[in-house]
């Protein structure tokens, strides 16, 4: 009888356990969701600005042919297409390190990705394995029951007696 209480009471101590490690899985999950969301929200910012950034560049680029076009007419001209030159050369160095941000973060993002998919599996071994411990907790406690219910028979027939 004693035995069969304190597995109870370890059983029960397993499934507290077991229910705060599922939390802990769980806040993480949530933490890392955040993060997940976070990353969305800076890819898409990048993206935007990464746009933003061709279409100046585009339109450097155009100003700059048309430039080259008169280049003959005045130094004053040769003067002013170096200068858009430079600041094509640093939007397309700005570009590049928007680029380079960009697929970093990507790579950031599929790393978290794949991580959050484990913590998931994981949480659903873990609630998985809860179930199971409740279901056993359950039938242990059926058992207890009935054996509490024939203890009480027999008792009650020996008083008989």
């Amino acid at each position: 009888m004693e035995k069969l209480r304190e597995k109870m009471n370890k059983l029960k101590l397993d499934a507290e356990s077991w229910q705060e490690k599922a939390d802990e899985h769980s806040e993480k999950v949530k933490v890392l969701d955040q993060q997940l969301l976070e990353k969305d929200n800076e890819i898409k910012s990048l993206t935007t600005k990464n746009q933003s950034l061709e279409e100046q560049n585009e339109k450097l680029e155009g100003e700059l042919e048309d430039l080259k076009k008169a280049v003959g007419e005045s130094t004053q001209l040769k003067s002013t297409n170096e200068n858009y030159t430079k600041k094509n050369s640093m939007l397309e160095e700005e570009l590049e390190a928007s680029d380079k941000n960009l697929k970093e973060t990507t790579a950031k993002l599929r790393d978290t990705d794949v991580k959050a998919e484990q913590l998931e599996k994981k949480v659903a071994s873990l609630e998985s394995e809860k179930a199971e411990l409740e279901t056993k907790y359950d039938e242990l406690e059926e058992k207890y029951k009935k054996a509490s219910s024939e203890l009480d028979e027999i008792s009650q027939q020996l008083e008989d007696i």
